[in-house]
């Protein structure tokens, strides 16, 4: 039996990399006693696959792993099991059960959703018109926005435009803080996007600030360069499709346990 766990990452648990937290849901797993099944062998290790890896420092209140159970308790039980033995900063708000044949988490990912903004607000150069009517004209008023990728193979040209489902301006950031309801709060104007995610052409919300910023440097729109120390990125949801092509979150794929 296939379960999906859908969970949030915020606070100082974002300074916790990837690695770690695969670690740490295997230590999680076995204290909430979530009878998960293991994997055969001379070293067996628990069946858990997640998503899409969050980088070091990004929030989150949409993250997803895949486990493989035996048996399994009510989600409304399980959620209480998990969150009971959580540190502060992680938040399991979904344990749905996945139908047979459901392709895994990490599989299938098609996009994300992100907001990034500020963490100085004196720091921000724009209004909100002036950074929706910024990033229109740089998203429509270009036939490419080609950038160059650093790889495992080394660097490659890309053009983001057809990469890039979304991309505007919101009135306010997001609360990184706190579990359940992120909370907008304060009055700095930021980014919201939704980008192409997955195993081939992943897009991170950091490249794509990065040309757009040269590229209002270039238009003398602003002088100021991206520095991602400046900003904080928040990961709202992840997306796989349907068969008809359109965009569903990963929790939907399956069905709470009465």
């Amino acid at each position: 039996m296939k379960i999906r766990i859908k969970f949030q990452k915020y606070g100082a648990m974002k300074f916790i990399g990837h690695l770690d937290m695969m670690r740490y849901f295997q230590k999680v797993m076995r204290r909430a006693d979530i009878d998960i099944k293991y994997s055969e062998g001379f070293s067996p290790h628990q069946i858990m696959s997640f998503a899409a890896p969050l980088g070091v420092g990004v929030t989150s209140a949409g993250e997803y792993l895949d486990i493989e159970v035996h048996s399994t308790r009510s989600s409304e039980e399980a959620l209480k099991a998990l969150n009971e033995v959580m540190v502060e900063g992680v938040h399991v708000s979904q344990y749905r059960r996945l139908p047979e044949g459901t392709k895994n988490a990490m599989s299938s990912v098609a996009a994300a959703d992100y907001t990034v903004h500020f963490k100085d607000p004196s720091a921000n150069p724009f209004t909100l018109s002036t950074l929706r009517e910024a990033l229109q004209v740089f998203l429509e008023g270009q036939d490419q926005i080609l950038v160059t990728k650093e790889t495992k193979k080394g660097e490659r040209q890309m053009d983001l435009k057809p990469l890039i489902f979304r991309l505007t301006a919101i009135d306010r950031p997001v609360q990184e803080d706190s579990p359940a309801e992120f909370a907008l709060t304060g009055e700095s104007p930021g980014f919201f996007l939704q980008l192409n995610t997955g195993s081939s052409d992943n897009v991170k919300p950091e490249l794509v600030l990065e040309a757009f910023f040269a590229w209002c440097a270039q238009q003398g729109i602003c002088r100021i360069a991206y520095v991602p120390a400046a900003m904080q990125v928040h990961r709202l949801e992840v997306y796989g499709r349907r068969e008809d092509g359109t965009l569903i979150p990963l929790g939907d794929f399956g069905q709470e346990i009465l």
